[in-house]
């Protein structure tokens, strides 16, 4: 199967239409991510235990068209939640999807709420 960037598409919170309960917070590495999967796409969720925040976005890089960005090191940048692809040290705002130190297309983000003990991540499809 070959990625897709066009698979992937940010959505806003008002956006979403179906919350996918994905699994319970304790199978989240804590300041780490983990990479779910919801119909064709497979979606980086990051428990960012250090700002008691959630993030979501595609776990395509589009750099090299790799799933990896579930496994990429997550901190801040001028106070921008981020993460860093662990094959090129690309990083990409969590909140926005905005490559922060080059000039590739901004990742898709997505909502992420904790209802009792479990994870949901928000589409809009």
């Amino acid at each position: 199967m070959t990625a897709n960037l066009n698979t992937y598409e940010t959505v806003r919170p008002e956006e979403v239409k179906i919350w996918f309960k994905t699994a319970a917070v304790s199978k989240f590495p804590k300041n780490g991510g983990a990479c779910i999967k919801y119909k064709d796409k497979q979606i980086a969720v990051f428990n960012f235990t250090r700002e008691g925040s959630w993030y979501a976005c595609q776990n395509l890089c589009p750099h090299k068209m790799e799933m990896v960005l579930s496994r990429g090191m997550i901190g801040d940048e001028n106070m921008e939640a981020k993460v860093a692809c662990p094959l090129h040290k690309s990083n990409f705002s969590l909140r926005t999807g905005k490559h922060l130190n080059g000039d590739l297309e901004a990742i898709a983000t997505y909502p992420v709420k904790v209802e009792g003990d479990f994870v949901y991540v928000g589409f809009s499809e």
